[in-house]
């Protein structure tokens, strides 16, 4: 598997007592798979993203990442895992103002101390597959929220994750494109060979995955 979660465990204080996050959460996405995350507010969902993604250690439980028990690391060597080997999409772009939608998606490639011409093709690549092939001087005021979300997408696959997450990538979003942007994220999370897990609210977008969780109060509810 690419993505395995194990009996992941999160809570924080409140009060005299505590809330429980996630409890004893299990999930396993293998290359290529798209399993969808549904469940109300506050039910644990972008928790969990935050778990996979190495943005947050959980209480108890293990991260498995390509192999990698991410749990057992050191920060530094998590970090790098992270970089690497996770590509995040959240609900906004969360885009640079002074950089080019092609600077935006190369920053990646920088960060991971690649800065030859291979990595900027790579760029280019990356936004015409996601059909801004004509945008890639723009800088983000001058992009539509679409266009914008796009941009992350292709910034997220710049590393060639062995993971995708995505936090409600299309709740900004009217349905027509809301639809659009995540056919485009799952059909390239699937080429790409990522074990991609996409949080929403709209029943049809989980439609599109191979599977789907459901999450109640922290807990795995349904499996679909």
């Amino acid at each position: 598997m690419s993505l395995r979660l194990e009996n992941i465990s999160v809570a924080v204080p409140d009060g005299a007592t505590e809330r429980v996050l996630l409890d004893g959460v299990d999930l396993d996405v293998g290359p290529g798979e798209v399993v969808a995350v549904t469940g109300a507010s506050g039910s644990g969902k972008s928790t969990l993203v935050a778990v996979a993604g190495l943005l947050r250690q959980p209480d108890g439980g293990r991260v498995t990442i390509g192999g990698t028990d991410a749990t057992a690391l050191k920060d530094r060597r998590r970090v790098r895992l992270r970089r690497d080997a996770v590509g995040i999409v959240y609900q906004s772009s969360n885009l640079l103002p002074a950089l080019t939608a092609r600077e935006q998606v190369a920053i990646l490639a920088h960060i991971s101390g690649r800065r030859d011409a291979a990595a900027k093709d790579r760029a280019i690549e990356l936004l015409t597959r996601v059909g801004l092939e004509d945008r890639l001087d723009a800088r983000p005021a001058q992009l539509s929220g679409g266009e914008r979300q796009r941009v992350a997408i292709a910034r997220a696959l710049m590393n060639e994750p062995v993971v995708v997450l995505a936090d409600e990538p299309t709740a900004s979003l009217d349905p027509e494109l809301g639809e659009l942007v995540m056919q485009l994220l799952i059909d390239e999370a699937r080429r790409l060979g990522a074990a991609t897990v996409v949080v929403t609210h709209d029943p049809d977008q989980a439609g599109r995955a191979d599977r789907h969780l459901h999450l109640h109060r922290g807990e795995v509810a349904a499996r679909t």
